[in-house]
């Protein structure tokens, strides 16, 4: 089999980036649309607290799967550079230890969620209106945990071999099964909320399937089983890296939690379910945005490892430019169509009952705006994702972290806790916006001063 890896080192950059940005963006887009379906599917046929619920179980299922996505990112970077360098025996160690490290962390953190289920679900937000709901969601959900967070680690290692198209099957084939669960399970037999839960339970196990398929039939890594006891300096070296990908996401896990506490303080369930609206949103209009910076990653991870520093350059100068054009267009497009976007998440049907319909007609004057404000500064956000994503690829751990941390970490959350208590839930939708040109000046400044330094050939 010939090694597709080397590719990443010869081809032009631009047709490379649009190779592995492509598939990384069609594959976000959709198990994005996955999630907006779920939702649209939840909120028109359960009701808007539906939304609600599943807003409040996100941290917890996000957080355990980002288990997977930080080992499989970090792994990657280190795996990225084994195979640039040509030690195929270390990339093959990095593997086996990435799906050690991740079974074990994930499973022990699921069995700690069940266990302490109702302490957490009342911790992430939820009130007496929707907990019910929530913790149905939450059960069944936290089954399957494991392997989503299995799935996450693979789809990275499936990209780091140059092999996109792979990881872009292995994220649309459990995403199209569960808008078909959805419907089957929701719309057909009205099994309300355990049909939603089940539905993103089959999600995770035909994700699983797929992957382990292709470590078995198509990939070039080929593990023993001396691969999967755990190296402790191939562990060190996977967890400083991986640390800078699970710190953001808890992060973002925390973020969440206090946006939801936040919410129900300064306003109603209702405003949680305007929030959940507006994640949904955040991951579907960037997704090309985020394939870029995923398609970026390997790209210079590869050539850092091979020392083709001018690649490297110009892998960031293009990365940067299509990401930017592309979030110009997403902004102009949330802008003109807030309300249009959000109605279709609401029913208006007639046989809905008046306490729904009353929901939904509020939910749809509040979130338009909400909405807008959120996106207010997306224009500038691919400068400090891309910036970022360079310190993780190249393995510079603390720099990765500390950026990597700037919006949602030194920013966002401070901002949270500073201006609704003075400008009740327009502070929450006003903090994104100063959170991201903030981040990103911070970025823009690390970013530049490495260029300079770092990547002289």
């Amino acid at each position: 089999m010939s090694n597709k890896s080397t590719l990443l080192g010869t081809s032009p950059i631009s047709k490379l980036l649009v190779q592995q940005a492509v598939p990384a963006s069609i594959g976000i887009l959709v198990m994005s649309l996955n999630m907006i379906v779920d939702t649209i599917f939840v909120g028109r046929w359960i009701g808007p607290l539906a939304i609600s619920a599943i807003t409040v179980v996100i941290p917890v299922t996000f957080f355990i799967g980002a288990i997977g996505l930080s080992v499989g990112i970090g792994g990657t970077s280190v795996l990225s550079r084994a195979l640039g360098s040509g030690n195929h025996e270390k990339a093959l160690k990095v593997f086996g230890n990435q799906i050690t490290l991740t079974f074990f962390t994930s499973g022990i953190l699921a069995l700690l969620g069940l266990i302490f289920q109702h302490q957490l679900i009342e911790f992430f937000g939820a009130d007496e209106s929707f907990k019910e709901l929530a913790l149905t969601y939450y059960r069944i959900v936290l089954y399957g945990i494991v392997m989503l967070a299995m799935c996450m680690m693979g789809n990275n290692v499936i990209r780091a071999e140059g092999k996109p198209k792979f990881a872009m099957y292995a994220m649309m084939l459990p995403a199209i099964g569960n808008i078909f669960m959805d419907w089957i399970l929701i719309k057909v037999f009205d099994f309300g909320m355990e049909g939603a839960a089940w539905a993103t339970f089959i999600s995770y196990a035909i994700c699983f399937l797929f992957i382990f398929w292709f470590f078995v039939a198509k990939s070039e890594l080929k593990l023993k089983i001396s691969s999967f006891f755990l190296n402790g300096k191939i562990v060190r070296e996977i967890n400083a890296l991986s640390f800078v990908t699970l710190a953001r996401q808890g992060t973002i896990a925390v973020l969440t939690i206090l946006l939801n506490n936040v919410l129900i303080t300064y306003g109603d369930s209702l405003d949680v379910a305007s929030y959940g609206i507006i994640s949904r949103m955040l991951m579907f209009a960037l997704f090309p945005v985020i394939g870029v910076n995923q398609g970026f990653m390997p790209i210079a991870g590869y050539n850092y490892g091979a020392q083709n520093f001018g690649r490297v350059r110009e892998a960031i100068n293009t990365s940067i430019k299509y990401s930017g054009a592309i979030a110009l267009f997403i902004f102009a497009i949330i802008m003109v169509f807030p309300t249009e976007i959000v109605s279709i998440f609401i029913s208006n049907s007639e046989s809905l009952d008046t306490v729904t319909l009353a929901n939904n007609e509020e939910l749809l004057k509040r979130t338009p705006s909400a909405l807008r404000w959120v996106f207010a500064a997306t224009p500038v956000i691919v400068v400090q994702l891309i910036g970022a994503s360079y310190f993780q690829a190249i393995g510079r751990a603390i720099p990765a972290l500390l950026l990597s941390l700037t919006k949602q970490g030194f920013f966002l959350i401070p901002l949270l806790l500073i201006l609704p208590p003075f400008i009740g839930i327009f502070g929450v939708w006003i903090a994104f916006p100063i959170a991201d040109v903030l981040s990103t000046l911070v970025t823009a400044y690390y970013l530049n001063r490495a260029v300079k330094k770092d990547l002289i050939e």
